[in-house]
């Protein structure tokens, strides 16, 4: 054999493989300077949320006065669209009981909104290669009791669990344990191997949303990165997007959550005390305001959190329509328009507080009404959509076959 040519071989082998090495490596780099946060950003970032209440959009300030007023609604609000804020204010009472009143920056406990900063931590983690959605849950908690069940039926509600918020909360009633003081994500799932609750159904049958699939999805994110939740969603996605003002508060981690908006019941009678319950995250525990929900918004669109195929993937529906348009994504709920409307959203009632959080991915709109008085009023924002040349997101709004009352057949 020509020796000679055995040596440029190797040399040329040596060569693509370096080269192909470099290529990976500054294909990290790049992607890790896109999350490193500059002056830039912050300076972008103090012009998105900025707003003038001379130019405010006098028929939104209007029908907010109105849900106010009529319907009760007691909260902070935000509507922008095409990165101007039409409008914003923050009406009514922080904490009732002490009579001080919201701030523009009040921070809200999102309750379920929180899934949606959830599902973009487990798609990190899946874009790194330190999980699959086809990963089983018994691959990081090898006593979990039930078979079959994914990261992705987690993701989309298809895992057949019973909701742990129930289970946890009639052990502790009934054996006397301590109600204060907030159970971990951790000790829930001890608790889940240990009593081996009956599910629901069997796994990616049907849809079946409830809490325990983003609580296993939060302690699942705090096994595989060796860091709390909380920890985690702070240098990972908070930071690089910007979010000063949005933290996660366990009461596991904190005696007294460090907020100073109370969650309230429905007509003002009591203000809702946070206990055990409020221990485990993923499902809920995010604090945060109208403005950074706004920069939420703005870096998964320019793809500082997530590659845009993965977001794409977040937003395909993983369940049967319901009404026609309603589905359930990775971690948030779908509308899906005849006239290829993409409304992607969530809704959060927890403790007091009550929300709905609108990206019209399709018009460039965010709607944000953050609630702390847990009464029916975001049910009557039917106007303001159609203000806003927005589907109407509410199920009952729509037939069964996706037709509004009343309306001509297509």
């Amino acid at each position: 054999m020509n020796f000679r040519y055995l040596f440029a071989a190797l040399a040329l082998s040596t060569t693509v493989f370096t080269a192909c090495s470099s290529k990976k490596a500054d294909e990290k780099k790049v992607a890790e300077n896109n999350k490193v946060r500059t002056a830039a950003d912050d300076k972008a970032d103090s012009v998105l949320i900025s707003y003038n209440p001379a130019k405010a959009d006098k028929w939104i300030a209007d029908f907010v006065s109105n849900l106010h007023k009529k319907y009760g609604f007691n909260g902070n609000v935000l509507v922008e669209k095409k990165g101007k804020i039409l409008y914003q204010t923050a009406i009514g009472w922080a904490d009732y009981l002490h009579r001080d009143s919201l701030k523009i920056n009040s921070e809200f406990e999102l309750a379920s909104v929180t899934k949606t900063f959830t599902g973009t931590a487990v798609l990190q983690l899946v874009e790194e290669g330190k999980l699959s959605l086809n990963d089983n849950v018994k691959k990081f908690f090898p006593n979990f009791p039930y078979d079959g069940i994914t990261v992705k039926l987690l993701l989309s509600h298809r895992s057949g669990m019973m909701n742990y918020v129930y289970f946890i909360d009639d052990i502790f009633r009934k054996e006397k344990r301590n109600m204060k003081k907030g159970v971990t994500n951790k000790e829930v799932m001890d608790l889940i191997a240990e009593r081996k609750p009956r599910p629901y159904i069997k796994p990616d049958v049907r849809f079946h949303y409830n809490n325990s699939n983003f609580m296993v999805l939060g302690a699942i994110i705090e096994k595989v990165t060796g860091e709390r939740y909380s920890q985690y969603m702070m240098d990972h996605v908070f930071k690089p997007a910007g979010l000063k003002h949005t933290h996660v508060y366990s009461k596991a981690e904190y005696e007294k959550i460090p907020v100073d908006v109370v969650g309230h019941d429905r007509t003002w009678k009591y203000s809702v005390a946070q206990n055990f319950l409020d221990g485990p995250v993923g499902d809920k525990g995010i604090y945060s305001t109208i403005h950074d929900l706004l920069l939420f918004d703005k870096y998964l669109k320019n793809g500082r959190l997530l590659k845009p195929s993965t977001l794409d993937s977040a937003y395909v529906g993983r369940n049967k329509r319901v009404n026609g348009h309603f589905n359930y994504g990775y971690g948030w709920r779908l509308f899906e328009g005849k006239n290829m409307d993409q409304v992607v959203y969530h809704t959060g009632w927890w403790h007091g507080f009550r929300h709905i959080y609108v990206r019209d991915l399709s018009k460039d709109i965010v709607v944000i009404l953050l609630g702390n008085l847990t009464n029916g009023s975001l049910l009557h924002l039917d106007d303001l959509y159609k203000h806003l040349d927005m589907p109407i997101i509410r199920k009952g709004a729509y037939r069964g076959d996706g037709g509004l009352p009343g309306a001509d057949e297509d």
